[in-house]
């Protein structure tokens, strides 16, 4: 079972996901995501989708035409865990 992270630990990983935003509601980190159209937002998701595939964690997210939103926390742990802010950076990478 993965551990929630604790708050200095938390604190610690989002100062390095600058483009994330935590929700203390939820235990979560979110992001928004703007593209050119909707074809390219489907190919973010679906290139997001393999990563959470081969991670075995999946986003909560949504789409609407050129925008894509994921949240991020860990269910079995409760709130946030370092397989979101994992996951958080390998969707960073796929921006470049």
């Amino acid at each position: 079972m993965v551990a929630k992270l604790t708050v200095a630990a938390r604190e610690k990983a989002l100062a390095g996901l600058t483009d994330w935003t935590f929700d203390e509601a939820k235990d979560a980190i979110s992001r928004q995501f703007s593209f050119e159209n909707f074809s390219e937002a489907f190919a973010f998701m679906t290139r997001v989708a393999l990563l959470a595939e081969k991670a075995g964690h999946h986003p909560e997210w949504s789409n609407v035409y050129d925008t894509v939103s994921i949240i991020l926390n860990t269910h079995d742990a409760g709130g946030l865990s370092q397989k979101d802010i994992e996951m958080a950076g390998k969707v960073d990478a796929l921006l470049g």
